[in-house]
């Protein structure tokens, strides 16, 4: 039962009064023939209007452009509305009382100006950090490649990428396979951007970068409590940011056994629950997997689900490695060159570099190369790429009988003619016009020029 203080009718009125006074916005009540009946400490303190000067007074008279009593004519609620009285600035909401149908007087909640600037600040503020973080969210969440960008998707990996195309606009988990370094990671951001779903969340997890005593509350979230470390809140889980898009689960071959029965379940169930929590969410994702590990292998030794094989498998895409495609090479090389060499002199590649970088066997893939075209560019004091240049590794490792200790006198020559026909563009230019010059220059015909490169 709720007690109310005092047993007689005055009593009840002070406590109520007491009350309001505890209000921090200012508040003034009139009654039906527009004569104040009570102010609180709040509104003397914003208008300056001391209490004894205003009640029992009528509103009107003491307070020049009182909107207050318009609202025992009308009958209507006011918001927002500015007041001025001398140099005190305030805002007014103003609201009739009513008995039953019958207006019985009005009331006015007011607002210091100064209290509003404020609050406008402080709601400026959030905005722009909500703003800030939705900005970084979508940055975060954006899939950063498409298919344009993979290279080798002219050549040896283009009926990869026709099939990853296909795939891309089925509702069927994928799951990619290949050695490490072939460009798995490149081939999810590309499936995603070519989906139905590229304008919606794109969330990575590395599975054996985060520890698995971890994993489980970064996917699935976790409710407040949940355990000691737990933020207050709780967190959203992966699964649940991906919602309606793309959840790219890479390393999928080193997720803990236990977890993946978990996995599993979402898979199947199409919800998900928090660690710790109780309740069920419904989420619509597509799933892309890779792993540079044989998940076959992994079944047949028990360390990885085979019902979570075939689940994630819907559409299998194996990306073939380097030494599989090396037509790829000279296409990595002129990239690597393009991109570090802009707006600079360009780098070429000796005839036996090229012909020793066709010849290894790349075991890092398409990373690997990558970098040693990037070393060999710090390396090298010309506008050529030597043997020297390369990583001791490369060199060493490909046979010493693959590179020729001895050049015939024809082979030197057509060296030396390559080295000044290229000295000799970088003069005038590595365009047709510059060509045409560099030929004219060295006395040989444009068409000359191009079968001595070519040789």
């Amino acid at each position: 039962m709720t007690v109310i203080p005092g047993s007689d009718g005055r009593n009840y009125i002070d406590w109520i009064e007491e009350m309001i006074d505890s209000i921090n916005d200012g508040i003034l009540v009139i009654d039906v023939e527009g004569v104040v009946q009570f102010v609180n400490k709040e509104y003397t303190n914003i208008t300056g209007v001391k209490e004894a000067d205003i009640v029992g007074q009528p509103l009107a008279e003491v307070r020049k452009g009182a909107v207050l009593p318009n609202a025992l004519k009308d009958g209507k609620r006011r918001e927002g509305v500015y007041r001025k009285e001398g140099e005190v600035e305030y805002i007014i909401d103003t609201a009739p009382v009513y008995k039953g149908e019958e207006i019985v007087g009005a009331v006015s909640v007011c607002k210091s100006l100064n209290e509003v600037h404020y609050l406008t600040r402080e709601l400026h503020r959030s905005q722009e950090r909500i703003a800030r973080l939705e900005k970084a969210v979508g940055t975060i969440n954006r899939a950063k490649y498409t298919f344009e960008n993979i290279i080798g998707r002219e050549g040896g990996l283009r009926s990869t990428i026709e099939l990853a195309k296909k795939a891309a606009h089925s509702n069927l988990n994928i799951l990619i396979q290949g050695e490490s370094g072939t460009g798995k990671e490149l081939f999810a951001h590309a499936l995603h951007n070519e989906s139905d779903r590229a304008s919606l969340p794109f969330i990575p997890i590395n599975c054996a970068a985060i520890p698995s005593s971890l994993l489980e509350s970064e996917l699935f979230g976790y409710e407040e409590g949940s355990f000691t470390s737990s933020k207050k809140g709780g967190k959203v889980g992966l699964f649940e940011l991906a919602d309606h898009g793309t959840l790219f689960l890479d390393e999928i071959g080193d997720m803990p056994y236990d977890l993946q029965a978990k996995l599993l379940r979402v898979l199947q169930e199409r919800s998900v629950r928090k660690v710790g929590g109780l309740m069920e969410k419904e989420i619509n994702i597509k799933i892309i997997a890779a792993t540079n590990k044989d998940l076959v292998r992994l079944v047949e030794k028990d360390r990885f689900r085979e019902d979570l094989y075939y689940r994630l498998s819907g559409i299998p895409i194996s990306v073939p490695p380097l030494r599989d495609r090396k037509e790829d090479i000279p296409l990595y090389i002129d990239y690597v060159i393009e991109k570090e060499q802009a707006g600079g002199s360009a780098v070429r590649l000796k005839e036996d570099v090229m012909r020793v970088l066709k010849q290894y066997d790349w075991p890092g893939n398409a990373r690997e190369l990558i970098h040693s075209v990037q070393y060999a560019l710090s390396m090298t004091e010309t506008t050529f790429i030597e043997l020297e240049n390369l990583p001791e590794v490369i060199y060493h490792h490909v046979s010493k009988t693959s590179i020729p200790q001895q050049q015939t006198l024809k082979e030197m020559i057509r060296n030396i003619e390559q080295e000044i026909i290229w000295e000799t563009i970088q003069i005038y230019g590595d365009t047709l016009k510059g060509k045409k010059k560099a030929a004219d220059r060295l006395g040989i015909s444009l068409a000359t020029l191009y079968n001595k490169l070519e040789v």
